[in-house]
């Protein structure tokens, strides 16, 4: 592929916080401290398309302050700077490589090698993030005839990664896996999380996973009660959230800091249970 991407990585460290800025955010974090001792599990985390890392900071932090290594890319030419391959078969094939790069960093940096539990990768991913990890976990996509220049569907060439562990779907996108036997290979522990009032990936794309993964048990899935697409965003500062900004923008009632407190703690529950 020939490209490089920046990636944002949170761990643990015994090292004081300390508010730091985190592109537009405020964030209580110890920047570039020592790793602390021991083997932690690896999570990839990837965003949605057109979206960035940085609007799952605070799920990132909470998992590094209970014993996680946290990696989040962002995927070239499909983030909120440069979305160029938005709806491409290009933008399908290379976003489950980015999965792999990603771990491939860490396992090949000294400072994070000696700091990963061996072969304990779980990923979360939000949207087109859910297609992501999907994918690298060795699901078989298939694109639309509009996403090719051909204008015909093609199977999406994907290496699965043996790595993986464990899963966690928010609010995924799903519709390229409904071919017969697509998610036949995804056969992990997984935890889906969907909106009652998700209008972007309404509920029929957690229904693709449901019927097509090889063993359904194996997936703890609930609906979160009024809440919409961007609800599984860490909640914005004040001055950003208007009605202008649509992923700071949840249903009426629904209660985003309240919510991301529950979010975050099932979230580690499950990955602690399955990394």
């Amino acid at each position: 592929m020939g490209v490089t991407f920046p990636m944002i990585v949170m761990y643990p460290t015994d090292a004081p916080e300390k508010i730091d800025k985190l592109g537009p955010y405020d964030l209580e974090v110890s920047r570039n401290a020592e790793p602390q001792e021991g083997a932690f599990p690896l999570v990839i985390l990837s965003h949605g398309s057109g979206g960035t890392p940085l609007v799952y900071r605070m799920l990132a932090r909470h998992l590094a302050r209970n014993g996680f290594i946290v990696g989040m890319p962002e995927h070239p030419f499909n983030n909120r700077n440069n979305n160029s391959l938005e709806g491409t078969v290009e933008n399908l094939t290379h976003r489950p490589r980015h999965i792999r790069t990603a771990i491939d960093w860490f396992v090949g940096r000294k400072d994070f090698a000696k700091a990963l539990k061996p072969d304990a990768v779980s990923l979360i991913g939000h949207s087109m993030g859910g297609y992501t990890i999907l994918a690298a976990a060795g699901g078989v996509p298939t694109s639309f005839p509009y996403e090719s220049p051909d204008g015909q569907s093609h199977r999406i060439p994907v290496t699965p990664d043996p790595r993986m562990k464990s899963l966690v779907l928010l609010a995924p996108a799903s519709v390229w896996f409904q071919d017969p036997g697509a998610l036949n290979a995804v056969d992990l522990p997984i935890l889906m999380l969907v909106g009652e009032k998700d209008h972007y990936t309404p509920y029929f794309h957690a229904q693709i996973i449901l019927n097509g993964v090889p063993d359904p048990k194996r997936i703890q899935h609930r609906i979160v009660e009024n809440a919409g697409h961007f609800s599984f965003l860490s909640p914005f500062p004040e001055a950003m959230i208007t009605a202008s900004f649509p992923p700071s923008q949840d249903p009426p009632g629904f209660h985003r800091q309240t919510f991301h407190h529950e979010l975050n703690a099932e979230i580690l529950d499950f990955l602690l249970r399955n990394a």
